[in-house]
């Protein structure tokens, strides 16, 4: 792929992933609060947690750190599994009346789920990324770290990369710290449902 399209293209990813996985999440956040349904705000409260990867890489890309492409890939992937795993969430969230809220909540799940799952087959190939070092130098590696760098210019310009880069390691352990316990205790104690008995 010549390497100017593909630069746009990831460009139009970030930016896709700043409305999708950003804007819309946090209106629908402030209207289902506004409109008081509960099981909407559970499972976007679920959703933000699970989210949090994803700015966690931007965090780990800024220094060029390997260990982003892989966490960037398991966003893409735990994001969806995130929105459709619970049981009684699916079920109360089926069983709201018709309502604009439960249509762009619905329809921002599907779109969600249709863009990380192609976003996650296209970065497979990107995996190579994060375990060679020559790989990682190459056009079309460094290209996936244009937005992160230019996120840095604006929001941390005072801070260096490593810096900002311990930041992201930080997070990633307390995220795995936090995704192992559940894995371990609450998944095995509750299953499928997302509200504790």
């Amino acid at each position: 792929m010549d390497e100017t399209l593909f630069r746009q293209l990831a460009w139009i990813d970030y930016r896709l992933a700043v409305i999708f996985t950003v804007l819309i999440p946090i209106g629908l956040l402030i209207w289902s609060f506004v409109a008081k349904v509960e099981s909407m705000q559970r499972l976007l409260g679920i959703y933000w947690k699970v989210a949090s990867l994803l700015m966690i890489t931007v965090y780990l890309m800024i220094p060029s750190w390997s260990v982003g492409y892989l966490t960037g890939l398991l966003a893409r992937i735990l994001i969806p599994v995130s929105l459709w795993f619970w049981i009684d969430l699916n079920e109360e969230i089926r069983d709201q009346p018709a309502s604009k809220l439960k249509l762009c909540f619905t329809s921002w799940r599907w779109a969600m789920t249709a863009y990380c799952t192609v976003g996650a087959l296209i970065n497979v190939p990107f995996v190579s990324c994060a375990f060679s070092a020559a790989t990682r130098q190459g056009v079309y590696c460094q290209v996936w770290l244009e937005a992160p760098t230019r996120y840095q210019q604006l929001f941390h310009s005072n801070s260096s990369p490593g810096f900002l880069g311990f930041l992201g390691a930080s997070g990633l352990v307390v995220y795995g710290v936090y995704l192992a316990s559940f894995l371990a205790f609450r998944l095995a104690r509750q299953g499928r449902i997302a509200i504790e008995q």
